[in-house]
């Protein structure tokens, strides 16, 4: 079984998974072998995501990023995704058998460290078809796909994007929950203002703003990012957690090939909205949990710092 030390240091790792408004929303329980995952409701921000779904997407982020973790350390996890049907906060129960690490493992641990959210316009440097394939194959293991958008649909993603930026921009909860959780500058949560760039009226599809942003683009091009939607042909918390696996295991086999991304959900906390992306862009068959922009950033592009994180020993317990 992994000592505590093993399990903290995965834990560090897991951490640096993203999350919606960077809330953090998770904690974690080791005990007698094993790790427990729970969802921390009272950090859900209801105006964003008045359902939870995002929360939860965010937890099985981190669980992938955990599970990578443990892999790297030598451990395979055996994963339990909602182990109690009376608990509903109670995501996954993990344990171990000892591996040694493989390549992939160790590629895929070191991308935790690279992976950031990059939210400025991607330049028109081309992305591989084959590198576009082999992150979108990375969904199925879970349960979910992630749908290229091509660029003859790219409208119809933007129309609710638009919509739901029209909307909260008069929502005044929306812009005081947004307010609590961006534009920081020394907090240990929420979307620092040094990692978000103004708003970007001209772009087909508008990005998330948040508050006092103060990045700046690298390019006044057009943005030239490719959309995956991360679907599933179910819509409970069982395909929520296996969404956020999914976008996980994306984000960092992005990051590996050297492709830069950040996350959209803007749209999906809305009702109608949500369902008019699973009509017009995933024609009904399957339910969008979060999109994912991919581009490249070029080298000469500055460098992003790093968003904080809680310290591990505020979001975990021990038995």
């Amino acid at each position: 079984m992994p000592s505590i030390t093993t399990c903290r240091d995965a834990l560090e790792l897991a951490v640096r998974a993203p999350s919606v408004h960077n809330t953090q929303p998770w904690r974690w329980r080791i005990q007698r072998g094993r790790v427990d995952l729970f969802a921390d409701f009272g950090r859900q921000v209801t105006a964003t995501d008045p359902l939870a779904r995002a929360l939860v997407v965010s937890c099985g982020a981190a669980l992938h990023h955990l599970e990578v973790a443990f892999a790297m350390l030598g451990w395979q996890a055996e994963t339990d995704r909602m182990p109690d049907p009376d608990r509903p906060d109670h995501l996954a129960t993990m344990k171990f058998t000892p591996r040694p690490p493989s390549d992939h493992d160790i590629r895929l641990a070191a991308a935790i460290h690279l992976r950031q959210s990059d939210r400025r316009r991607y330049p028109g440097l081309p992305v591989a078809a084959h590198d576009l394939r082999a992150v979108s194959r990375c969904a199925s293991r879970f349960g979910a796909a992630a749908r290229h958008v091509p660029d003859r649909m790219l409208s119809q993603l933007a129309a609710p994007m638009r919509r739901a930026a029209a909307r909260h921009a008069t929502d005044t909860n929306y812009l005081a929950e947004l307010e609590q959780w961006s534009g920081c500058h020394d907090e240990t949560t929420g979307v620092p203002a040094r990692n978000a760039p103004a708003a970007r009226a001209s772009d087909e599809l508008p990005v998330r703003v948040f508050a006092e942003a103060e990045l700046s683009e690298y390019t006044d091009e057009p943005d030239s990012a490719h959309w995956l939607v991360v679907c599933t042909p179910r819509d409970n918390r069982l395909s929520q957690l296996g969404a956020g696996q999914a976008t996980s295991a994306i984000l960092l086999q992005a990051t590996y090939l050297g492709l830069a991304t950040s996350l959209q959900s803007e749209p999906l906390g809305m009702l109608d909205l949500r369902e008019q992306i699973r009509t017009t862009v995933l024609q009904e068959c399957a339910y969008p949990h979060v999109m994912i922009r991919v581009g490249v950033m070029p080298h000469a592009a500055a460098p992003l710092e790093s968003t904080p994180r809680r310290p591990v020993a505020e979001v975990i317990e021990t038995n």
